[in-house]
């Protein structure tokens, strides 16, 4: 970045406080510019059109199109801008997931000031950041095997307290098929349990109970 360089930012947040907060903060300093501010993922990537920001401080959880099909989407443009995500929410499957879809960079929202300043001129310069906990719990995520899709599901059920017969009655499959799911997910989640699979994938954001 050169001396003269200004960073052209765009706000994505449905939260007209927080926006209104960034931009008067961002506006104090003297080498970054908010050109644009979005209240969806939908209308972030219908500004793109007239607007070249080179990055974008992006909230996970908005109401219409959310940050994450948001960033999948502006990803698949020609050189898109650089993704940092800005967010209250922390958990590792919402971490490993930005990622995936093309992030550069995660914070949350009650870091301090210059935190995230320094965060938007890594991203800017092409570089990444996560603080040092988000890239531990990302590191481990990553390490983890996925599931199939077919164990996520069954993973739901298992975090409500179904049975491998009430499992096998939602799916149409035997109660043994059931248990060989069950099994699966326990051995991929390295715990000892399906009590400790359905904790650990709730605390984690891998399902939610209100599914």
């Amino acid at each position: 970045m050169t001396d003269t360089a200004i960073i052209r930012i765009m706000i994505v947040d449905d939260h007209p406080v927080v926006r209104a907060g960034l931009a008067g903060m961002l506006s104090t300093q003297p080498d970054m510019k908010v050109i644009a501010s979005a209240s969806s993922g939908s209308e972030a990537i219908a500004m793109l059109e007239t607007v070249k920001p080179d990055v974008i401080l992006m909230d996970l959880r908005m109401s219409g199109m959310s940050g994450l099909d948001a960033i999948r989407a502006i990803n698949l443009r020609t050189d898109p801008p650089r993704i940092l995500v800005l967010t209250s929410f922390d958990t590792d499957e919402d971490i490993y997931q930005t990622v995936g879809a093309g992030a550069q960079g995660y914070i949350l929202k009650d870091v301090p000031q210059d935190r995230l300043l320094e965060a938007i001129h890594l991203v800017y310069e092409k570089k990444r950041y996560f603080p040092a906990d988000i890239a531990a719990r990302l590191i481990e995520r990553m390490a983890r095997s996925n599931l199939t899709p077919r164990e996520h599901q069954v993973l739901q059920y298992v975090a409500k307290g179904l049975t491998n017969k009430e499992i096998g009655r939602v799916f149409g499959i035997s109660e043994n098929t059931a248990r060989n799911h069950v099994n699966s997910i326990i051995e991929k989640l390295e715990v000892s349990d399906r009590t400790e699979a359905a904790t650990i994938a709730i605390r984690q954001g891998l399902v939610s109970i209100t599914d």
